[in-house]
């Protein structure tokens, strides 16, 4: 029992001490590179608005468009390490912020539909559920094939519940093998097991995949 403790504290504190990095690292990303990507995308604009050699244009229009790509990717990868919005205005503006560049990033549409009244959630817990739920729409565009995604959060007295369910390919349990589909499979149901919660996935060939996450309150 004590080295059942041991472990399950370890594993709480290497997640914990990933978390501060990858928020140091996000802000890095977000107020270092964008913002420099961001004043050349404007200062290649401005050069290209005053161009009057069609082909020069042309290559400035293709490079700016480039950086707009690349700028958005960051905003992604950004909100991805460790979206600002959780811990200042809560799990559900943090989950529609990334959805928003998660759309626009993979053309995937993820339809988000909240039922009773958001509350409050330690820090920890927060960021553990959004990682998870991160985690399933990353494996839903890379692997799923599919652009039609539900999303929904449930909160009521005893906690909340959060369902996504995809409705691409599906996958066999028992054919997956110890790759970085299954380490981050294993890593989603160890972070909710870490905040109390659980999170349950299942799916078949052809018939789509579904995560159910719960964490009481």
């Amino acid at each position: 029992m004590v080295n059942s403790v041991s472990q399950h504290q370890i594993r709480s504190y290497i997640i914990q001490a990933q978390e501060e990095e990858i928020k140091r690292i996000s802000l890095e990303l977000h107020e270092g590179v964008g913002q420099n990507l961001y004043s050349i995308y404007t200062g290649l604009q401005l050069v290209e608005s005053g161009l009057g050699q069609h082909h020069l244009k042309n290559y400035l229009h293709e490079m700016t468009q480039l950086i707009e790509k690349t700028i958005t990717e960051i905003r992604l990868l950004s909100v991805e390490l460790h979206p600002p919005a959780l811990t200042t205005l809560g799990l559900v503006p943090a989950l529609k912020s990334y959805l928003k560049l998660y759309t626009s990033t993979f053309g995937v549409q993820v339809e988000l539909e909240t039922t009773g009244v958001e509350k409050q959630l330690p820090e920890q817990s927060s960021v553990a559920v959004f990682r998870v739920c991160q985690e399933a729409l990353t494996n839903i565009a890379k692997h799923a094939d599919t652009s039609d995604v539900k999303m929904s959060l449930l909160w009521n007295e005893a906690g909340l519940k959060i369902s996504i369910v995809d409705f691409g390919g599906g996958f066999a349990a028992d054919e997956i093998e110890m790759n970085t589909v299954s380490l981050g499979i294993a890593a989603m149901k160890e972070r909710m097991l870490l905040t109390g919660g659980h999170c349950l996935i299942s799916s078949k060939i052809g018939g789509g995949t579904s995560v159910e996450i719960s964490l009481p309150i």
